[in-house]
């Protein structure tokens, strides 16, 4: 699966402002809300969704990311953001460690398939350090389309 298959291009922020793992997500959900993937009137409804998810266990994976991510009858595709706090934030990942990168994913109720391919496939291009590296690098949102689109090609 290509990450350009669900990463809203309008849906990308180089410096979040967030310090707290509630507001965070909300603001990578905003980031969908204003590039026009998601309805203001569902913003509750998905918040709710994806902090019921976190109940669950932490989406803080380890080394920096986040992966907050729920599905919902809220939502008719797959769908993501992508953010990176430049101070980190405190996410309860498994290491303890605070979450630089983040990719929020929502999905349909009824799409297992799609949504575990997108989440595979963002683990597999977050275990490179180098690529870690380079988003926490970015200066702007194109530089992060940038590396997505030339990763995408890796796996053609």
């Amino acid at each position: 699966m290509k990450l350009m298959a669900f990463l809203e291009k309008k849906a990308i922020a180089i410096d979040l402002k967030s310090t707290a793992k509630k507001d965070v997500i909300e603001e990578l959900l905003d980031l969908l809300i204003k590039a026009g993937t998601v309805k203001p009137k569902d913003k509750q409804k998905l918040l709710d969704d994806l902090l019921a998810r976190e109940e669950l266990g932490s989406t803080g994976i380890g080394q920096g990311i986040g992966i907050p991510h729920a599905k919902s009858d809220s939502i008719g595709e797959l769908v993501g953001s992508f953010g990176i706090s430049k101070k980190g934030v405190g996410f309860d990942s498994l290491d303890g460690e605070p979450v630089y990168i983040f990719f929020l994913l929502l999905a349909p109720k009824d799409s297992a398939g799609p949504h575990l391919k997108a989440l595979a496939r963002i683990s597999r291009l977050l275990k490179d350090k180098y690529v870690r590296e380079e988003l926490k690098q970015a200066k702007t949102a194109e530089d992060v389309l940038r590396l997505m689109k030339r990763e995408d090609e890796k796996q053609e």
